[in-house]
């Protein structure tokens, strides 16, 4: 079984199942390096720096250099991660990573942590909340939000082996496991992880539990919705939203500005491909969030539970 029920889930982060990918690749693949900005105590890379230390470069609070160090590396015949917030990440280092990266097609990924409003209290000068519409514009780049920490381990591992350019965005708090270790993570497909034929909601990254929780709330309503986890934002999976259609209503779930992201990704496909559904978006409505823990931000902009299952009732009416 692929899935684990709702309830009965583990709890671990993102960032957690990167650590634990790096470590695996370490031990499997002599050219992986990985490059951290002064914070892999929170990105997990320290993992990585204390298990192959000569292969584990802190370049502190220097992303710009990072990148380009990265891109050095890669042209030399590394795999190499570069890691840091994504606030700083992208913030200062867009770039480097368009021209070092993504134009010179080097084997970079860029892996950023401390996802979204979910990271809380940090604040909205942390709260990353436009990174996937930013890198989902660079040419090159593939876009990847795990769901779980099973899922962000895989994806992790299947970018090392794939050359080239890619984006992973993680969080910092625990979610609910929804991944056995059976579950093969494939770039570019999307995972069904509830089954209905009344609704379908398209959702990524943190967003896939609090879209499982909805499901579970209008089942008892007798509507029954399908949860599709589309953790490859770019290259998206057509075919998995051309399913949903199906259902006749489709929304959107995302820790993102809902322009840009997920939410821009699914509605291009549904444009392009004349699919005629009822369609919504669930995410930040284009405005900076305070800071408060991640259940009252997310109770506040309208992004838990209650406000998906909200959306779904409106939609179908």
């Amino acid at each position: 079984m692929s899935a684990l029920p709702v309830t009965t889930a583990a709890m671990a982060a993102t960032r957690d199942g990167y650590g634990n990918a790096l470590i695996k690749l370490g031990s499997t693949d002599p050219n992986v390096v990985v490059l951290d900005a002064g914070v892999s105590d929170s990105t997990r890379t320290n993992k990585f720096a204390e298990k192959y230390p000569e292969r584990f470069f802190n370049m502190g609070i220097s992303e710009g250099d990072m990148v380009c160090t990265a891109a050095g590396m890669a042209k030399c015949g590394k795999t190499a991660f570069a890691t840091s917030f994504i606030c700083f990440l992208l913030g200062r280092s867009m770039d480097q990573i368009l021209v070092s990266v993504a134009y010179s097609d080097s084997n970079v990924k860029i892996i950023g942590t401390h996802a979204g409003v979910a990271i809380g209290e940090d604040g909205p000068t942390a709260q990353a909340i436009g990174d996937v519409s930013y890198m989902r514009a660079v040419p090159n780049f593939i876009v990847i939000c795990p769901a779980d920490a099973v899922e962000a381990e895989k994806a992790i591992i299947a970018i090392a082996q794939r050359k080239g350019p890619a984006y992973v965005r993680l969080g910092r708090g625990n979610v609910r496991t929804i991944y056995d270790d059976s579950y093969k993570f494939e770039i570019g497909k999307a995972s069904v992880v509830a089954e209905g034929n009344d609704a379908a909601i398209i959702a990524s990254g943190i967003m896939v539990q609090e879209s499982l929780a909805a499901s579970e709330v209008l089942k008892k309503e007798e509507i029954n919705v399908r949860v599709v986890n589309m953790s490859t934002i770019k290259p998206i999976d057509r075919q998995a939203i051309i399913s949903a259609a199906e259902t006749g209503t489709i929304i959107t779930a995302e820790d993102h500005n809902i322009y840009g992201g997920l939410g821009s990704a699914v509605a291009e496909v549904i444009s392009e491909e004349e699919l005629g559904v009822k369609f919504g978006r669930i995410g930040v409505k284009d405005q900076f969030a305070e800071s408060d823990s991640q259940k009252v931000l997310f109770r506040k902009y309208g992004m838990d539970a209650d406000a998906i299952a909200s959306a779904v009732r409106t939609l179908k009416n």
